[in-house]
């Protein structure tokens, strides 16, 4: 696959090394990107300043599973941004209501609690287990626990990273909050000692994707689930990343038919166009919110929720679990199939894939940089894995098409 050129678009009025200096001049340096500066996209298609076409195989760490400005969405957002955008929860308006009636429908529970962001998702979500814990199980005030897995992503807030077991997360942002025990991701019997009597839940990622598409052993979420409901402790799936087909189901669980306490979902149902994030439970953790516990201006705002609505039937009708399954199935194999001296592994569910790079050749860094010159965008994460998780509407030829630059890139 050679990137495509065309004319720059109007819009680009500066050459990238401009954009990339401008960028380092005002920005705090937070990330690494690669240095492309894009400024168009269409399904699984962007297109930078200059004009070149790639092949997005990251889906902005899952949020495109739709794909770049999916008709639907952007004709929901449209229509949405010509009525009403914004009321604050201060007062009703017409489309969270069905949102929510919607995605709890689809997902099987009782009750939705809106945000914006996953790592607001999770933080409401620590805090209703929590609340649960002290009201339902006695839990001693202030004493609830929540167990967490090593090398585990759930966002950047500084409860979350202070459960982090990446030091680099961690270093310089303390003091952190109190209450959590890590274990070993895949590890039931090291769940089983670090349960207790004041243990509320246990989060946990279906597949560790900012780990590096990290797969649990067969059985792990299903014996995890079992071991929470013995205790009586919440099972809580961080389903942000692997969520809404990215994995070959609609929910990540559902590999091991396990229905979690609490479900945390976010990235693809804004569909790429907005954030949206929700916290979805049956009545028994739900309802221990009562007003003021808990609130977000934005959370469950008008277009938010017409844009997770389509987002939402966007991912059923097109059936896109399916999609990433059978792609994602086929996708492996033939990645697996490329003779390389520098990949020790490749792994994933759906098509969300890793390619394990040997310490002996480096880093993954410079293979996403030689496959940018190919024009395809994948990214690096835990140094030494690249990332291939196109948009779930990818077509199997464009796939075919870049295995063979892929082929080429890891090869040498």
């Amino acid at each position: 696959m050679t990137t495509a050129t065309v004319s720059p678009p109007a819009s680009a009025t500066k050459p990238t090394a401009a954009y990339l200096d401008e960028a380092e001049r005002w920005s705090a340096h937070n990330y690494l990107p690669l240095p492309v500066v894009l400024d168009r996209g269409e399904g699984a298609w962007v297109w930078d300043v200059e004009g070149n076409r790639y092949l997005d195989m990251l889906s902005a760490y899952s949020a495109l599973n739709q794909g770049h400005r999916h008709p639907a969405i952007v004709s929901a957002a449209r229509e949405q941004m010509e009525r009403l955008t914004l009321t604050s929860r201060a007062f009703h308006n017409d489309q969270m209501g069905p949102f929510l009636r919607e995605l709890c429908e689809v997902a099987g529970y009782d009750a939705a609690l809106p945000m914006n962001t996953g790592a607001e998702a999770v933080e409401t979500a620590v805090k209703m287990v929590r609340k649960w814990g002290y009201e339902t199980r006695g839990i001693p005030a202030d004493r609830a626990e929540i167990v967490v897995c090593e090398d585990n992503f759930h966002g950047r807030t500084t409860t979350i990273v202070g459960f982090s077991s990446d030091e680099q997360y961690r270093e310089g942002f303390g003091p952190f909050t109190p209450g959590f025990k890590i274990v070993p991701y895949g590890d039931v019997e090291a769940l089983r000692a670090a349960l207790g009597p004041n243990t509320a839940g246990f989060l946990v990622e279906p597949v560790q994707g900012e780990a590096g598409v990290v797969v649990p052993p067969d059985g792990y979420l299903a014996e995890a689930a079992a071991l929470c409901r013995e205790e009586g402790v919440a099972f809580i799936a961080d389903e942000i990343q692997t969520g809404l087909g990215r994995t070959g189901r609609l929910f990540c669980c559902e590999w091991e038919d396990v229905r979690p306490d609490v479900l945390v979902v976010g990235k693809a149902l804004g569909g790429g166009v907005y954030p949206v994030s929700a916290v979805i439970a049956d009545a028994e953790f739900m309802d221990v919110f009562r007003p003021g516990d808990h609130g977000s201006t934005f959370g469950g705002n008008p277009l938010a929720a017409a844009v997770g609505r389509a987002s939402l039937r966007v991912v059923l009708e097109e059936d896109l679990s399916r999609r990433s399954d059978e792609l994602g199935s086929w996708f492996k194999e033939q990645l697996r199939a490329i003779p390389s001296p520098h990949v020790q592994e490749v792994r994933g569910k759906g098509l969300m894939i890793g390619v394990v790079i040997r310490e002996s050749s480096g880093t993954a860094r410079p293979f996403c940089e030689a496959l940018q010159e190919r024009g395809i965008l994948a990214k690096e994460t835990h140094q030494q894995v690249v990332r291939f998780a196109p948009p779930l509407t990818v077509e199997q030829s464009q796939l075919q098409d870049a295995l063979v630059d892929i082929a080429a890139v890891l090869r040498e």
